[in-house]
């Protein structure tokens, strides 16, 4: 059994978002990853990307929107965003919002102009 404690979670920073690794294949986690996201207030993200596995949004706090004009997601929703669909983040509330993402190891993804994204550090 591996334990990532709060204290010890690795955490990363994009524009506007944290990412706090959880699980993930450097942390004892062979087939799924995990982390937290923290999204700041007003955090409309300009471009979209895609995976190539399905991944899961759990929303604990604050709301978050996936896509433009998509529904708003609050505290207790979940989203599964089917692998090759557009995923455009927005964070349309006045506080930081938080959601629990959960996806196979080893996901890449690809931004919309093509360009390959590698799997990112919060998930290997």
């Amino acid at each position: 059994m591996f334990v990532i404690t709060a204290q010890d979670a690795p955490r990363f920073e994009l524009p506007g978002v944290e990412f706090t690794g959880l699980a993930a294949p450097s942390r004892g986690s062979r087939d799924l990853c995990t982390w937290r996201i923290t999204v700041a207030p007003g955090l409309d993200s300009a471009h979209a990307h895609t995976l190539d596995h399905d991944e899961i949004f759990m929303v604990t706090s604050g709301a978050i929107r996936l896509f433009p004009d998509g529904p708003l997601l609050g505290p207790g929703d979940a989203a599964v965003v089917p692998a090759g669909t557009p995923i455009q983040l927005a964070n349309p509330g006045p506080g930081p919002a938080v959601a629990h993402v959960v996806i196979r190891a080893g996901f890449t993804a690809t931004q919309a102009d093509g360009t390959a994204i590698p799997t990112p550090p919060w998930a290997r």
